[in-house]
Formats: C-alpha cells, sequence, structure tokens
C-alpha cells in the first residue's frame, strides 16, 4: 500500500438502500411535497375550521347590514373577504390606487376562486358570477349577502342581465367583471371577451386590474407553483382547498392600473384590447418577479378601433 492510498479515506458501503415514502402527490392525502405531512394537516384543519366558524359568524352580521340603508353593507364583505383571506394563509399586497366616487367597472383576469377573497377585500364593489354558483350549497349564500350578480350563458337572456349590471352602475355601485369568461391556468391572461364590457356606457370609469399569486412560504413561485393556485379544468374545489390549506403562508399581487374613460374609446372591442393589453402586461411583471407598478392603457387611434400606445 502506497502513502497515496494510506491517506486516502476509505468509501463506506450503505448497509441498507435508501428508501423514499411511495406517498402519491396527485391524492388528498398524499401531497407531502415541501411540508411535513402531519404538520400539513393539523395547518388545513385549523384553518378550514376557522374560516367555517367565521362563515357562521359573519352571514347574520351581513343579514342584518343588508336590510338597513347605507353602505355598511359593502365595507363588512369587504372586511369579511380579507378576513377570509388571512385565515388561509394568503396575504394580499396592493399596488395603486382604486378609482373613488362609485360607478367603476374594474375589469381583471381570473385563474382561481381565490380572486374572490382578494379582490373582494381590496376592492368595494360587486361581483358578476355565472349561475351555477347561484345552486352551489353555502356559497351562493355567501354570494348574495355580497349582492353577486349572477349571469347565464343563455343568449335569450343576456340583454336583461347585462341590463341589470347597468342599473347596478347607475346607482353608483361598482361592480367586478372577469371578461375572460373562464379560469386559466395562471400561466397567461386569456382573450377578453368584448361582450362583457357591452356595459362599460354605465361606468363612469373602467380599471383594469392585474391579480398573481406570487409568493409562497415567502419565496418567488414559478411555474411549478401554479396548479396550487389556479382552479381550472376539471379540478375539484374541495381538493384544491384543502392542498392550499396545507401550505404555508402565501402572498397575492393586486396591481390596480390607471382608470380610462369608456368614452375615450370608439366601441367595446377596443375598449377590451386595451385593458386586456394591460392585465396582462402587468401579471407578466409580477411572474418574471419584477417590480409592480400601475400602468396606463393605451389609446384609441382616431381613424380605427385599434388601440395605439399611449
Amino acid at each position: 500500500m502506497t502513502v497515496q492510498d494510506a491517506l486516502r479515506p476509505r468509501l463506506r458501503l450503505r448497509r441498507k438502500p435508501i428508501s423514499f415514502s411511495a406517498s402519491d402527490p396527485d391524492t388528498v392525502w398524499g401531497d407531502v411535497l415541501g411540508f411535513r405531512p402531519i404538520g400539513g394537516r393539523v395547518r388545513a384543519i385549523r384553518r378550514i375550521a376557522t374560516i367555517l366558524l367565521w362563515t357562521l359568524i359573519a352571514v347574520p352580521i351581513q343579514l342584518l347590514l343588508v336590510a338597513l340603508p347605507g353602505r355598511a353593507n359593502i365595507t363588512f364583505a369587504r372586511f369579511y373577504w380579507r378576513t377570509l383571506a388571512w385565515l388561509i394563509g394568503l396575504r394580499i399586497q396592493v399596488v395603486g390606487e382604486a378609482a373613488r366616487g362609485g360607478s367603476v367597472l374594474f375589469v381583471s383576469n381570473h385563474s382561481s376562486w381565490l380572486d374572490i377573497l382578494v379582490l373582494g377585500g381590496t376592492l368595494e364593489a360587486a361581483f358578476v358570477a355565472k349561475q351555477e354558483v347561484a345552486e352551489w350549497p353555502v356559497v351562493r349564500t355567501i354570494a348574495r349577502l355580497g349582492r353577486t350578480v349572477f349571469v347565464s350563458r343563455s343568449r335569450t337572456r343576456t340583454a336583461g342581465e347585462a341590463g341589470a349590471i347597468r342599473d347596478r352602475l347607475s346607482a353608483g355601485d361598482s361592480i367586478i367583471l372577469f371578461p375572460e369568461g373562464t379560469t386559466s391556468d395562471g400561466g397567461r391572461v386569456l382573450p377578453f371577451r368584448s361582450s362583457f364590457l357591452s356595459v362599460a356606457d354605465k361606468a363612469r370609469v373602467v380599471q383594469p386590474v392585474s391579480v398573481v399569486f406570487d409568493r409562497l412560504g415567502g419565496l418567488p413561485t414559478c411555474r411549478r407553483d401554479r396548479p396550487l393556485f389556479a382552479w381550472y379544468g376539471d379540478m375539484d374545489l374541495g381538493t384544491h382547498v384543502w392542498r392550499l390549506a396545507r401550505r404555508p403562508s402565501a402572498r397575492a399581487t393586486v396591481v390596480l392600473h390607471a382608470p380610462l374613460d369608456p368614452a375615450a374609446y370608439p366601441d367595446r372591442k377596443s375598449l377590451s384590447a386595451a385593458c386586456a393589453e394591460v392585465v396582462a402586461e402587468g401579471c407578466a411583471a409580477l411572474r418574471q418577479n419584477r417590480p409592480p407598478a400601475p400602468l396606463h392603457a393605451p389609446l384609441a387611434s382616431p381613424g380605427g378601433t385599434a388601440p395605439v400606445a399611449a
């Protein structure tokens, strides 16, 4: 044996091979990646229990406030959503200022039911939801107490439902719209449907809003984390809530872009395109971990409907 061989550290052979857990991360009880299995379950049970308790307390209060005159029911609805987000471990960062004065039409991207908590806790406004939500147990009660406007996909009822939204805007209420018409995977903003902006003629201003879930456990989120927040396809709501409740705290960033005058656009298509461009650009900046900042919507070109940069 040489001197070099004597000084060389001996390799210790492992007696037993490394064994990995056989848990399936695609199941509810097997989602153990990134946190302790037992700790995550305890956290989820605690969060869900406090959410149910808070809802039981808030519903009779909101019932009373809806029956009374004034804007107390709108203020309390915002407090309810904000508290709900906090209980599930979601912190909200707001960049920019919401337009004041009422009759504001907020248009936002939509990736999850979590958008309701985030925007409801940020803006004093009512949502527009699909008619199917009015049939969900518990959720329908909360939605009605929040003065949600329900719309169907039937062409024969579109005019009457748009009239109801216009009446709310004319009365001074602010409305939150999701012009994509459905939820996305959180990695992009789907094209805005111009038909949703047909009610903008009764709005004092239209304000584009970008929402991105950009932090998980204090770290920037990546493509792998998006299904944790986004709710799309055939995802089950109960399973989605459970998985999110098991995770450490997260953060959603809301960027309130500069309001625009709907009368400055020749038609709803150019207005929709301008809003979509700003919302998509704001979301892209957040997903790329760039500093968020309110943006200005492009102006409509004088000779056509295509928007030009402001």
